[in-house]
């Protein structure tokens, strides 16, 4: 349990890490993406993106 627990951790340190360069590139942005806002802050769910992402890691993972 505690390993499941370091794991998605260091996950979503990774993807907080990296979420200003994947928007630099658009992702966060697609149609599909919802964005709102709700209690004076703004908050991001990006379906299509991680869909995307999903697909591009999978793809390549069978590549190698």
């Amino acid at each position: 349990m505690i390993r499941w627990m370091i794991v998605i951790f260091l996950a979503l340190m990774f993807i907080g890490w990296l979420t200003p360069f994947l928007n630099k590139l658009g992702f966060g942005r697609l149609p599909g993406d919802l964005r709102f806002r709700l209690f004076g802050r703004d908050w991001s769910v990006p379906l299509t993106s991680t869909i995307l992402l999903s697909f591009i890691l999978s793809w390549i993972a069978k590549l190698v």
